[in-house]
């Protein structure tokens, strides 16, 4: 069960240190890296692939009951982590500019972590064990349902945005690479 807020803080500081040289890169080029120059192309792309293993390699865990893939909650604290890093580096990717295929993707993005503080919050209302399998008779039945069926409800908003998020953001990779990159 996630107690503590270690992948949170460990996120803020990445998120920071990842500030610190965004800023870097303005002072010394005196501009706001663009998205489509080597840095910017570079945080975005990190940033990205941080966001695919944040889907897939959680979503891959969840599924499997093999304890030697590690914990439950071990595989929770990493989905939040990347699920807030990538995201942050994507934003600074954009260049501030939020027009057209892509400012739709970042938008979604911004629903997609706000859900997962939601869906996080929710998730730490339910007495689990380590490994993250529910605990019976903790709490009153009728809180217990509660819970469930406000993860259930998370789970029927969460996913679908996330499934439109990299639907989008595939398309955005394709047109960026097609107009940016092959017509050159």
């Amino acid at each position: 069960m996630l107690r503590s807020n270690k992948e949170l803080w460990l996120a803020f500081v990445f998120c920071v240190l990842i500030t610190g040289l965004y800023g870097a890169v303005v002072v010394w080029t005196r501009e706001i890296p663009a998205a489509g120059e080597l840095f910017g192309h570079s945080i975005g792309i990190v940033g990205f692939v941080l966001m695919l293993m944040t889907e897939i390699l959680y979503s891959l865990r969840k599924r499997s009951r093999s304890a030697a893939l590690g914990r439950m909650s071990t595989w929770l604290q990493f989905h939040i982590f990347t699920g807030l890093v990538g995201p942050f580096m994507v934003l600074l990717h954009t260049s501030w500019k939020f027009n057209g295929l892509a400012g739709a993707t970042t938008l979604l993005t911004v629903i997609i972590v706000f859900s997962g503080f939601i869906g996080r919050y929710i998730y730490t209302r339910i007495p689990r064990t380590m490994d993250g399998l529910e605990i019976e008779g903790t709490l009153s039945q009728e809180a217990l349902k509660q819970a469930r069926r406000l993860m259930s409800l998370w789970h029927t908003v969460h996913i679908p945005i996330g499934m439109a998020l990299f639907i989008s953001a595939f398309i955005h990779v394709g047109a960026a690479l097609y107009y940016a990159t092959f017509l050159r």
